[in-house]
């Protein structure tokens, strides 16, 4: 029998996250989102999004961003994973380093702006949201 205080749990969101890196000018792709994401507080964002037990989550996660943004990206895998507990939302995110292949810039339903920086300027845009770990990484990159 379940314990009653996981039965009244709400399940956590789980989320592939996609670090678009383009080698060529040494920039990391960044999101601005036109709505409240579910990180309070988190208006830059690594595009990506929810997704379920039984994707393929590579595949997912470079459909997903051409869906979303118009760009192809070659997922080289998993770089990070954490769980955030923030508001009423548990959210369970794995992030992907992807390369930036090609493809012309649009702007989704989700977001309002699209912007690429340099690994060293990832931390004005992600305050608190941006683990530790996964800047070191970020600013690793070259």
């Amino acid at each position: 029998m379940k314990d009653a205080k996981l039965m009244n749990e709400k399940e956590p969101i789980n989320l592939a996250l996609a670090v678009v890196f383009d080698t060529e000018r040494k920039k990391i792709l960044i999101t601005k989102r036109k709505k409240q994401a579910h990180v309070t507080g988190l208006i830059w964002c690594f595009p990506g999004g929810k997704i379920n037990y039984d994707d393929n989550l590579e595949v997912l996660l470079e459909e997903k961003i051409m869906e979303k943004l118009g760009l192809k990206v070659a997922s080289l895998g998993s770089i990070f994973a954490e769980t955030h507990s923030k508001n009423s939302e548990k959210l369970f995110s794995i992030y992907y380093l992807c390369e930036f292949i090609g493809g012309g810039e649009k702007l989704g339903d989700e977001f309002e702006e699209v912007k690429w920086v340099s690994p060293e300027e990832i931390e004005k845009y992600f305050d608190s949201a941006l683990h530790p770990a996964l800047k070191e990484y970020l600013i690793g990159l070259k």
